[in-house]
């Protein structure tokens, strides 16, 4: 009769332990210890490997067309990547520059950094592409400069992000390493080579200021398709000139400061001296008193713009 009392009372302590350790065990898990449930992870998301990468990156603009130095152009449909820690960068010249995380995360980013918009240029040169529009980022889109700069390969060599999503990438490549790889002035029609030209006399000649001079490079950079013209948009709309004056007191007013600003350029013209039209095709008699300062020697020096190269002039 002890046995059973001692064995009876061992087993009551058993289960006592064990409904200890069960109740332990919950306050383990509620408890926020060591002890917790994760999710599975779900890959029916946007960034799911089984979607194709089409299906991914929605670009929200084209590409503007492939412009530039011809030697450059070769480099159109080709693609570079970059793995800089767990990011997988992919430029494609001409085209767009993306990111992707390389990780298991559920939502491992891949985005679009940039699509392919203009030059930068400085000093004739042509010195960085710019790659905007690329995916929201906040108040604003992502953007990227690719820094060009002479290599043994083509390859891209670095990557940084200088400030919150614009990104700065340095694309190396034999296509830049001769002097003159780079330079505008050869790249452009010999239309605009003209007209860089007068607009370089003109300033030698002090007709235009250095601010003037740029707004006249700008534009002829813009009409060759190195820079993005901004104005584009605007002028498009008015495509019948019936409809850019709804009344005729505004067509008025638009002649009268058109003839004033044909007065005042033909006063400029005659403060120094220079000789001028007032139709097309008319020709006025000389100017005895008024001398001449566009010759063709004054002419000769000053044909192109400073290439920044002391060996052009050696």
């Amino acid at each position: 009769m002890g046995l059973d009392v001692f064995i009876s009372g061992s087993v009551r302590r058993g289960w006592h332990i064990l409904a200890l350790l069960f109740v332990a065990l919950q306050v383990l898990v509620c408890s926020g210890g060591k002890m917790k449930i994760v999710e599975e992870p779900n890959t029916f998301g946007l960034n799911s490997p089984l979607l194709a990468q089409g299906n991914r990156l929605q670009p929200r603009a084209t590409p503007s067309p492939v412009s530039g130095p011809a030697h450059l152009q070769k480099l159109a449909g080709k693609c570079f990547s970059f793995i800089e820690s767990t990011y997988k960068y992919e430029f494609c010249p001409f085209h767009n520059i993306t990111q992707h995380e390389q990780s298991f995360r559920w939502n491992a980013y891949s985005g679009i950094l940039g699509i392919w918009q203009e030059w930068e240029i400085v000093n004739n040169t042509f010195t960085a592409m710019w790659m905007r529009e690329g995916d929201s980022c906040g108040n604003k889109n992502r953007q990227t400069k690719v820094l060009l700069t002479c290599g043994q390969s083509s390859k891209l060599a670095q990557v940084s992000e200088p400030s919150t999503c614009v990104y700065s990438l340095t694309f190396q490549s034999p296509l830049v390493c001769h002097p003159h790889a780079l330079l505008v002035y050869p790249t452009l029609p010999e239309r605009l080579q003209e007209d860089w030209n007068e607009a370089e006399q003109a300033l030698y000649d002090g007709l235009i200021t250095e601010q003037g001079y740029n707004k006249m490079l700008k534009e002829i950079f813009e009409e060759a398709g190195f820079l993005k013209n901004k104005k584009l948009k605007e002028k498009q709309p008015v495509s019948n000139p019936s409809r850019k004056f709804d009344t005729l007191e505004q067509c008025g007013e638009e002649v009268r400061k058109q003839t004033e600003e044909v007065e005042r350029l033909k006063a400029l013209l005659s403060q120094h001296g220079i000789q001028h039209n007032t139709q097309p095709g008319a020709t006025e008699p000389p100017n005895s008193h008024q001398p001449t300062t566009t010759t063709p020697a004054s002419k000769e020096r000053h044909l192109r713009g400073d290439t920044g190269l002391l060996s052009d002039v050696l």
